[in-house]
């Protein structure tokens, strides 16, 4: 270890930035590994992973900022068809996205700078499900963290639908199942006719993530109709023995604070959750906002406890 652990230390060196790729299903995922030094050592990794959208510049690189001067090797990525990864436009698939996750703790257990015995996943919104799913699956993830999660695609996509909307969006998935059959492609639609923003996140979102390139992309409706089959909080029991972490904004407009309550009844021990009072889902996530200091101090002691071989 190049760094003592723990939230009082930090790393004094300049973080350093690697680009690298790894392949998931064959197609390639590229990604950006950050490291706390250049010294040559090896850490504790943290795989960061996005949310709806799927694009590493966004919170898994406001994460990485974070977590990285505690003492972690944090890769982050584009899910496959996303940013500069391969894969058809506007598959959005979180079963598919289980699997680059996956593909990702593979990465880094080749990776000489991570140490393939600590490795944790943290995952943001509809990525707090998939590294759910992906952990339940795979016991070389080490510790969870899911913030503001979803436990059930389709519980959590009607949460933002009046009674007009919803039925609409079921018609729409179910004429486009037909459509595939006939004719072997999906309709691509506005992403946020799916995942309907709420005003405060809205405002965040316009403000701060149309910034990336990439960002709003159009999503098939066939990744809709998978999104409605993505229920992680029927294997949420399968992370333990491994300490989960459920983190959830009390005022959540967009994914209901339900879903991450839902997902610690179901966990088993050890399991922790934390209610980020007065907030919703996202206008706290800026690097120097005060809750977000709090949040990500309150990851990174968890992560030191639970890597803590």
């Amino acid at each position: 270890m190049s760094t003592a652990r723990g939230g009082a230390a930090r790393v004094r060196e300049a973080p350093v930035r690697r680009c690298v790729e790894f392949f998931s299903s064959s197609q390639r995922i590229d990604g950006d590994l950050h490291l706390p030094d250049s010294g040559g050592g090896s850490w504790p990794a943290l795989i960061l992973c996005s949310g709806y959208q799927g694009l590493k510049d966004l919170q898994p690189a406001r994460l990485a900022r974070a977590l990285v001067p505690r003492g972690y090797a944090c890769l982050i990525f584009d899910y496959r068809s996303f940013g500069h990864s391969e894969g058809p436009a506007g598959r959005l698939v979180p079963q598919e996205q289980v699997e680059d996750v996956r593909a990702a703790i593979s990465f880094l257990e080749s990776t000489p700078e991570a140490e393939a015995d600590r490795i944790g996943l943290v995952g943001w919104a509809l990525g707090g499900g998939v590294v759910i799913a992906a952990a339940a699956g795979d016991e070389r993830a080490r510790a969870v963290v899911a913030v503001n999660a979803i436990g059930d695609g389709t519980r959590s996509t009607r949460f933002m639908h009046d009674d007009g909307s919803w039925q609409h969006l079921l018609e729409r998935i179910s004429a486009d199942r037909r459509r595939r059959a006939l004719e072997g492609s999906s309709e691509l639609v506005d992403a946020f006719e799916i995942v309907r923003l709420d005003t405060v996140t809205k405002a965040y979102v316009d403000a701060e993530l149309y910034k990336s390139p990439g960002f709003g992309s159009t999503v098939s409706l066939e990744s809709a109709e998978m999104l409605l089959r993505f229920h992680p909080e029927t294997v949420v029991d399968r992370v333990a023995p491994r300490p989960l972490l459920l983190i959830h904004g009390s005022d959540n407009a967009l994914h209901s604070p339900d879903e991450s309550e839902e997902l610690y009844r179901r966990a088993r021990d050890p399991k922790e959750i934390f209610r980020i009072a007065g907030h919703g889902h996202t206008e706290w996530m800026l690097d120097d906002h005060p809750t977000f200091l709090r949040f990500a101090d309150a990851v990174g002691e968890f992560l030191d406890r639970s890597l803590t071989v």
